[in-house]
């Protein structure tokens, strides 16, 4: 796990060294352990490495093999160790056992098609000399980060936005996703960022750039697929078959050279996680794994008691962080510059908190239960569209159970079905909370990705993919990679190997929501593993922080911070603005939007990037 630099020349003139070593410099608590620069003709690499897999020289990068590729790389190809078996079967030999030489020999052995070979998550360029070509790609689910800038003499990459706005004189926000972001709280939704200019490499792309040329094309090689094999099989196969490939996603992540702990919120999936992975270790014959979990001074959220169940169930040992409201205020301006682009609530500073502590006991790899909610309906919103697809009575008997075993009433179930499935309604409604945003901005705003929301809302496994890819894993992934990687800690997340999202997303929907429970057929498969006060929960709360507290006590800081906003000034009409009568969310977004802007000195108004 690492970080990535990339500076083409489209003069064709020699990159100085100075400013891909200050693109290098700008990621060094991705990289710790040591940085590493490549000088090709019109081009240059540097590289920052965190050191998990084969920690002697011989893994350092940019790395190459023989005289043909090289590489500059972020990420983890779990199933490396198979791979080089494949590999080593027809000729190829290697110096390292690290997953950068196989990546290598992968391309060399398969071309642009050895990304569908790999089981992982990757941000990477190759230089291919022979075909003069950048090869650049992004995992299937876009865990790993691909920032681009393609300006009129460069083009530049990088792991972090920071990097390419060492490119940018003049800043300008991307005006519908400040839009979008204020209004309708959905951001990290398409391959542009809040900096305008500023792109993303989609999840599951290939971006190859001609060196002779100065173009390049973005090919998508991963696209998420049902199954047919998988569609017609039992429940019980269906539990067995999910139960087995999580173990075996859980067993491939712990391949590491360091130490590998969990994040163990107390909910469902990273308890899954945590009794996997302790498995392992049992099974090794190893230490018991470290589980970290951040409790908070606010009982109706508070989960350290399932947390406890947990740790004790499974015999690990239970790593407590205690942030109070003092460590927020503290690290608040920190975190805003970390994430580099708004966010939606301070919940994500939990994350931050857990993996400090990570870095502080030298669990340099904690695995993680992200992706579990998306790939296994685990969310309420669910359920009109999984009703849907009932018919006669059973869609009235399903609609009583689906009450009884979440935390939605009936009434709410009809709610969630009239406004999530009507564009107009709730775009209609959002305009009305939001009637502080001066009239000729708000007057004019439509939102695309609601819209198609809404068109496919009643639509299970149309709006299970677009979560997936679009609507709420993406911005839960940044959120991962941007609080990891600035302290210097790798997170895996088993419940997004490829293996176990295709065979989730084809499994028959009543297998994954059953008399009302979501996640079931997660929950039959951890019922021996796990308390049964954990397993069959109602309430999902994640790492959720006390924001009613933490932002009573910035309150005026708040308040402060959006009233001298030029930014804000350019978009709301601070006369019609009810600060206290808002909700926190919106307090939060309104806040977050201004202090991101006086960090990276953002206007309102498009401008051309000038370099």
């Amino acid at each position: 796990m690492c970080g990535i630099s990339g500076v083409v020349n489209k003069n064709n003139m020699p990159v100085e060294p100075r400013v891909i070593s200050e693109m290098n410099e700008l990621i060094a608590h991705r990289g710790p352990d040591g940085d590493g620069f490549y000088f090709g003709e019109n081009f240059a690499f540097g590289h920052r490495r965190l050191a998990i897999l084969d920690l002697t020289d011989l893994g350092k990068q940019p790395m190459e093999y023989g005289s043909k590729i090289t590489i500059t790389y972020n990420g983890e190809v779990y199933n490396f160790i198979e791979l080089r078996h494949e590999l080593e079967a027809v000729g190829y030999s290697f110096n390292s056992t690290s997953d950068t030489e196989i990546i290598l020999a992968a391309y060399l052995h398969w071309g642009t098609e050895c990304v569908n070979h790999f089981n992982g998550m990757w941000g990477f360029c190759i230089h291919d000399r022979e075909k003069q070509l950048l090869f650049c790609s992004r995992d299937r689910f876009g865990i790993k980060p691909f920032y681009f800038l393609n300006a009129s003499d460069l083009f530049i990459f990088g792991s972090e936005i920071k990097q390419l706005l060492l490119f940018q004189t003049e800043k300008s926000c991307n005006q519908q996703l400040v839009l979008d972001y204020l209004i309708s709280g959905v951001e990290e939704y398409s391959n542009q960022t809040f900096f305008l200019g500023i792109e993303k490499l989609e999840q599951g792309h290939n971006l190859i750039y001609d060196l002779s040329s100065h173009t390049y094309e973005i090919k998508s090689y991963y696209n998420l697929e049902q199954k047919e094999a998988f569609s017609n099989v039992s429940e019980d196969e269906a539990i067995r078959l999910y139960r087995n490939q999580l173990a075996d996603s859980v067993k491939l992540r712990m391949r590491s050279d360091v130490e590998v702990g969990t994040c163990l919120s107390g909910g469902l999936d990273s308890s899954s996680i945590t009794a996997l992975s302790a498995q392992v270790l049992k099974d090794s014959n190893s230490n018991t794994i470290k589980a970290i979990h951040a409790r908070v001074d606010d009982k109706t959220i508070d989960e350290s008691g399932f947390a406890k169940l947990v740790a004790n169930h499974c015999q690990t040992d239970l790593i407590l962080v205690e942030p109070n409201v003092e460590d927020f205020v503290v690290n608040l301006d920190k975190v805003i510059q970390i994430q580099e682009e708004p966010f939606g609530s301070p919940s994500i500073f939990l994350q931050y908190f857990v993996l400090q502590k990570a870095r502080e006991r030298k669990c340099l790899v904690m695995l993680d239960g992200q992706g579990g909610d998306e790939t296994l309906l685990g969310y309420e919103r669910y359920y009109p569209a999984f009703l849907m697809q009932k018919k006669g009575v059973h869609k009235f008997k399903e609609f009583i159970v689906s009450s009884k075993n979440s935390r939605l009433s009936k009434v709410d179930l009809l709610k969630y079905y009239f406004y999530f499935t009507n564009y107009k309604i709730r775009l209609k409604r959002l305009k009305k909370r939001n009637k502080f945003i001066k009239s000729a901005i708000l007057n004019k705003y439509e939102s695309a990705i609601l819209k198609e929301l809404s068109s496919k809302y009643l639509d299970i496994s149309a709006i299970q993919k677009l979560e997936i890819g679009k609507t709420q894993l993406p911005h839960l992934l940044k959120y991962e990679d941007k609080n990891s990687m600035a302290n210097s800690v790798e997170t895996r997340l088993p419940f997004l190997d490829y293996r176990c999202v295709e065979l989730a997303y084809s499994l028959p929907n009543h297998y994954k929501i059953k008399a009302g429970w979501t996640k079931n057929i997660l929950r039959k498969a951890m019922e021996d593993k796990l308390p049964n006060e954990v397993v069959w929960r109602k309430n999902k709360l994640g790492f959720n922080a006390p924001e009613a507290i933490w932002l009573h006590e910035i309150n005026t800081v708040m308040l402060s911070t959006i009233e001298r906003s030029e930014l804000l000034r350019s978009i709301v009409e601070l006369k019609f603005l009810n600060f206290d009568k808002l909700d926190l969310r919106t307090k939060w977004r309104l806040f977050n939007l201004a202090r991101w802007a006086e960090f990276f000195n953002m206007s309102w108004t498009s401008k051309q990037e000038k370099l």
